[in-house]
């Protein structure tokens, strides 16, 4: 298995730093709150100059819908868990509200950024609850399933004040549909308590993902996607989820789940079915009156300091 990529030596006494972060998948099912992978595609990129305080300029896909008050913008509360002022610029690579960890690649992206453009010395793993408390900005609570892989890179296990991160290489389709769902409103679906038979279902896929990820096995990352208590709730608030996932898995998909909190969908498989995976995803959206985009990806590295 090959080592993690090497990240450049943060100290930099430059007046601006461009970061580049990649999208991001969490829960991938059986690991609500605590799995998350980097994906290679799509990606946002950050540029900070330093300043006497924190201003925030938006392009990009999206980017008329995010507030550039840093107050409101997750950069921001970066900027101020750093006491790092500076003119952000974000290109927004990543769709708001898409499940694929908009707001954690800005996050992280920034983390990066302003730790080199004021030499603070951070380690990627110290940046970890910094970017998170980005995150705080957009779904109320400072979660690090997304913010970890957007750091760290590969596939990365979020527990409360502890990251661990493995390096993959899975293939990976991940399909956006032309909907939105908010954070806030996936995490109100979730239930509330489960069976005792559904949590004992749960721990075994999730063990099996982890496993699968270790020896870069698409198949068992995807038996492992396998849950029955907070997918089945979140793919209700997606249009035409069901019939998706079964086209992904016809077409040679080794196993479906919702991305994060959704919409996005996302499959594992073989790099030879990847494109094919990715068609049958994008004509059952279609069939649902649901345009998709599918972003033929895999697990990749964390940020980017160039």
């Amino acid at each position: 298995m090959g080592s993690l990529p090497f990240y450049p030596p943060l100290g930099n006494r430059t007046r601006m730093q461009t970061v580049r972060a990649p999208a991001t998948s969490a829960n991938l099912g059986s690991g609500f709150d605590v799995f998350g992978v980097a994906l290679d595609r799509p990606a946002d990129v950050v540029r900070v100059e330093k300043a006497d305080r924190t201003t925030i300029e938006m392009t990009g896909v999206g980017s008329q819908y995010i507030p550039e008050d840093p107050g409101k913008n997750v950069v921001g509360a970066v900027a101020e868990a750093l006491d790092a002022p500076a003119h952000i610029q974000i290109d927004k690579g990543v769709r708001p509200s898409s499940g694929l960890g908009s707001s954690a690649a800005s996050s992280a992206a920034a983390a990066v950024a302003l730790n080199a453009l004021y030499d603070r010395g951070l380690s990627r793993e110290e940046l970890v609850p910094v970017a998170a408390e980005g995150e705080a900005v957009v779904s109320g609570e400072a979660h690090a399933d997304n913010v970890a892989p957007a750091l760290l890179g590969g596939f990365t296990v979020a527990r409360e004040g502890a990251v661990t991160s493995v390096d993959a290489s899975i293939p990976l389709v991940a399909c956006l549909p032309e909907i939105a769902v908010s954070t806030r409103d996936a995490r109100g679906v979730v239930p509330e308590s489960a069976s005792m038979d559904d949590v004992v279902h749960t721990v075994g896929s999730a063990a099996t993902l982890a496993v699968g990820m270790c020896r870069n096995d698409p198949g068992l990352v995807g038996v492992g996607m396998d849950e029955r208590v907070v997918t089945p709730a979140r793919a209700e608030l997606i249009a035409g989820y069901d019939d998706v996932r079964e086209a992904a898995l016809d077409a040679g998909a080794t196993g479906v789940t919702v991305s994060g909190a959704g919409p996005a969908v996302i499959a594992a498989c073989r790099e030879s079915s990847q494109r094919h995976v990715a068609a049958a995803m994008v004509d059952a959206f279609a069939a649902a009156n649901v345009e998709s985009r599918a972003y033929q990806t895999r697990v990749s590295e964390g940020a980017t300091l160039y």
